[in-house]
């Protein structure tokens, strides 16, 4: 035996291996291994097991490899390989495994290929380039139990009397270019599987099968898990007789041509985690029975589903997934989804809803791209919709009062904008008064208090890394949030970086301006405690598909951005410029105000520094960086 896998040894593996002639086990898979691999092994006459997978193995597969009358297992695959498999590969006897997973092969399948190999128990040949016709004497294996050539270019009609496979427990055809007899109506060699008592797992998605689902589908053997059919061509309704699969936990059909209703014969799927019926034309309500069941994921996209959703729904305590968005769903998003701790992803944009959303339980987490396109939506300014109103109405002689005095207390206030701006701009070039004296009352929190606020600074508390360390949400015993940027004092320039921020924030204020709560300074910790911007970053809002902003937003975080530059360069005794603006150092907070960020890098000048300009160069001005 000579098993050394899940190393990191390089090199060739040496033809001189071949003379082990006593070997009966060679391990040499998950490695670095280059080159092809030595004929020479063919020479090792007692080997039963070889395993050479997730290597960096090229060439051919020798057709030494043949001459292994012992051999049981023969696992080749994550290799860069290429050509065909050794026709005398298929004349092992003894085979139970032949497995040569994504390792680029081509060629197709030989229709003798059961004729040797009769004691073959699994064929795992996925992630190929195999092509041709699947030969119906694979039938023949009979104690074959997984059959994977998935991701291939197989095509052609599936074999008829796969039935005869009475040990299958996993059929993966996923991933081909399969079809069905056009002269019939069902996907006919699913009834021949019936006959596997011990199938688990049916994978056949993205094929070209055209046909419908047949009614004898519900006649599966309880045994069947898994099935998956998507974007596979599937036409007509899901028959009720799928509700008989009562072990059934995965059932993925989406991505077809179904029409219909959504049976309520699903309700018996008590074992069910998974349900997906995306990407179809499937009409009518969501029958309560669906929640009833175990469901970790739903999805119903993309249908013409009518009708409110579920307030039973928030019974389904271990959901993660709900997506129904790109329906003709209608009425209130129900509070009692509130109660699903579990969901990590809802999704109901483009349907018709109206009412309030939800603000709570995992609705905190959610941006405005899953509420987009239903356009009677009200809510919290995060989801991008406009506020709700109270449910008072006002009486008519209040509309007509409101009616006259609301346009004159708006002129009012436009005209007090523009005179305060007007005397702001006479103002901008006057000296500043100095600074208050007055004693100003900073909030002093301990070493021990940010470490308990962050949980000794747990990655789950990680917001985001800079350049001089890092920034953890903080959440203080007495309920304060706070944004707290530790800085990594073993980095060049860190320190200095601390200094600066600290002299700048400790004398502005502006709305636009992160501001600065306190900081914690000691030999092993120099840290600032800031106000903790609930939207994140800008950066985030501009180049994630997840997030959205409307032109008036955009105009909004310009405005706030400019106001922010014009105080630090004309609104403070010394220009301040800040030298390192990018959207990354833009936050925003739950009303999506901008605020400007991390003055690490900042530059502070007086009258008589005007000189050092020259010296900054490249430095000072401002530049979005990708």
């Amino acid at each position: 035996m000579l098993r050394i896998s899940a190393n990191q040894i390089s090199g060739n593996i040496p033809p001189s291996l071949g003379t082990c002639t006593n070997l009966e086990l060679l391990s040499l898979s998950y490695n670095n291994f280059a080159g092809s691999i030595p004929r020479e092994i063919g020479n090792l006459s007692t080997l039963q097991i070889l395993y050479l997978g997730r290597n960096n193995l090229i060439g051919t597969v020798p057709y030494s490899i043949g001459s292994l009358s012992n051999l049981k297992e023969l696992s080749i695959g994550i290799n860069n390989l290429h050509g065909q498999i050794p026709e005398s590969i298929f004349n092992l006897s003894t085979l139970q495994i032949l497995a040569f997973v994504n390792s680029s092969i081509s060629g197709t399948l030989p229709s003798s290929i059961a004729n040797g190999l009769p004691d073959l128990k699994g064929i795992y040949l996925s992630g190929n380039q195999l092509s041709g016709e699947i030969p119906g004497c694979i039938s023949n294996f009979s104690k074959l139990t997984i059959l994977d050539l998935s991701d291939n270019s197989f095509s052609g009609r599936v074999p008829m009397n796969l039935g005869n496979l009475q040990n299958l427990k996993l059929l993966n055809f996923e991933m081909n270019q399969l079809t069905n007899d056009p002269s019939m109506f069902e996907l006919d060699f699913l009834i021949s599987l019936i006959n596997c008592r011990q199938l688990k797992v049916i994978q056949i998605g993205s094929n070209s099968f055209d046909e419908m689902l047949p009614r004898a589908f519900g006649n599966f053997s309880a045994s069947i898990e898994i099935f998956s059919a998507y974007f596979s061509g599937i036409k007509g309704i899901i028959p009720n007789e799928i509700g008989n699969m009562c072990n059934l936990i995965e059932l993925d059909i989406g991505g077809n041509e179904l029409t219909g209703t959504i049976p309520d014969i699903l309700g018996q799927l008590t074992k069910v985690q998974m349900l997906r019926l995306d990407d179809n034309k499937l009409q009518g309500s969501i029958h309560v029975n669906l929640c009833n069941l175990s469901l970790v994921i739903i999805t119903l996209s993309n249908n013409r589903l009518h009708g409110p959703i579920l307030e039973p729904f928030g019974n389904l305590i271990s959901l993660q997934n709900l997506d129904l968005s790109k329906n003709n769903l209608y009425g209130e998003i129900p509070r009692s989804l509130e109660k699903l701790k579990e969901l990590v992803y809802f999704n109901v944009s483009f349907n018709e809803l109206s009412g309030e959303i939800p603000n709570g339980g995992p609705f905190k987490n959610l941006s405005a791209y899953f509420f987009i396109g239903n356009s009677k939506l009200c809510g919290s300014s995060q989801y991008k919709v406009i506020p709700c109103k109270g449910n008072a109405t006002s009486s008519p002689s209040k509309a007509r009062t409101l009616k006259y005095i609301l346009p004159s207390i708006a002129l009012v206030i436009i005209l007090a904008i523009i005179l305060v701006y007007l005397m702001r701009r006479r103002n901008r070039n006057t000296i500043l008064p100095a600074q208050s004296t007055s004693p100003i009352t900073i909030k002093r929190i301990s070493y021990y208090e940010v470490l308990n606020a962050t949980n000794k600074f747990d990655e789950e508390n990680l917001i985001g890394i800079g350049s001089f360390g890092s920034v953890y949400k903080g959440i203080f015993s007495d309920g304060m949030i706070a944004a707290i940027k530790v800085f990594n004092l073993d980095l060049e320039g860190a320190n200095k970086s601390f200094d600066t921020e600290c002299h700048i924030l400790c004398n502005i204020r502006h709305r636009n301006l992160v501001k600065v709560i306190t900081s914690c300074s000691n030999l092993d910790l120099k840290a600032l405690v800031l106000e903790y911007m609930s939207n994140g970053n800008l950066n985030k809002w501009l180049s994630s598909s997840n997030y959205f902003l409307n032109i008036v937003q955009r105009l909004e975080i310009m405005i706030d951005v400019a106001s922010a530059l014009e105080y630090l360069h004309h609104g403070y005794p010394s220009p301040i410029v800040h030298c390192d603006l990018k959207p990354s150092n833009i936050l925003l907070n739950e009303d999506m105000v901008a605020h400007v960020a991390d003055f690490g890098i900042a530059k502070l000048f007086t009258e008589d520094q005007r000189i050092s300009l020259t010296k900054t160069l490249g430095t000072i001005g401002y530049m979005a960086r990708v």
